[in-house]
């Protein structure tokens, strides 16, 4: 009974002989035992490409591969005091900002407040009884200088005056507050090319947050040591800013 070629009785493939490469299985088969597979070729990339899920070598993103910057380097985009390129507003520009606003939106309410009060004053002063022409001890006469003084009253205009001014001091700050809160630019920070961010996140404060900085500006004004915060401090903050958490940039 055969059991197959006699010279090689349990089946083992036939070695090739040394120095020799081992038998190709024939074309169109498939390699079988005995017969090493070989690693299919990976396509070559073009010429200036590295290879696919292999970084260039040390680490370093080379061609083809764009570098992104890390949290709080250079170049992130709206991240005021963790490497923002702009940079923080000078104490200069601040003052000068702060003047511009005034001369727009204040300038006005303050010179009708003024020729309110001079109204007033100027009344208050005709106020004052003139006995000078009385004899002395003509108590008539007294009775009736004092009696022309108090009829003097403030004129309607003064009042006038100080409404008006008033009205549009409150209209000027709300448009103030609006455009600071949702642009973080006044008229006179756009003018000074500075704008008014939250520090943690780069973006306009709000209306509301706005309003709550300037309330705490009156921190600021105690002997102005809150406004000249700025000149020695790492941020170019006043007292406000460090309590709201905002920072004043140069904008972009």
């Amino acid at each position: 009974m055969s059991f197959g070629d006699p010279n090689n009785p349990y089946g083992q493939q036939p070695q090739a002989p040394y120095g020799q490469q081992p038998p190709v299985p024939p074309q169109g088969g498939q390699p079988g035992y005995g017969y090493p597979q070989q690693a299919p070729q990976t396509p070559q990339q073009p010429y200036g490409y590295p290879q696919q899920g292999v970084p260039p070598q040390g680490g370093q993103p080379g061609y083809g591969y764009p570098q992104q910057a890390a949290y709080g380097q250079p170049g992130m985009p709206g991240m005021p005091g963790m490497g923002m390129p702009q940079g923080y507003a000078s104490w200069g520009a601040r003052v000068g900002a702060y003047l511009i606003d005034y001369l727009i939106v204040g300038l006005i309410p303050t010179i009708l407040y003024i020729v309110g009060m001079a109204m007033t004053a100027s009344s208050a002063a005709s106020s004052i009884p003139d006995t000078s022409s009385c004899p002395p001890g003509d108590v008539q006469c007294i009775s009736d200088a004092y009696n022309k003084a108090s009829e003097t009253s403030t004129p309607a205009g003064a009042f006038v005056a100080i409404a008006i001014a008033a009205l549009i001091g409150l209209a000027a700050g709300i448009f103030v507050l609006v455009k600071e809160g949702s642009t973080g630019q006044t008229p006179g920070k756009k003018a000074m090319n500075i704008r008014l961010v939250k520090e943690t996140t780069g973006q306009p404060i709000g209306f509301g947050m706005a309003f709550v900085r300037k309330l705490c500006h009156i921190l600021d004004g105690f002997c102005c040591l809150g406004y000249l915060w700025p000149l020695w401090d790492e941020k170019s903050q006043t007292f406000a800013d460090k309590i709201v958490g905002t920072v004043v940039v140069k904008s972009q």
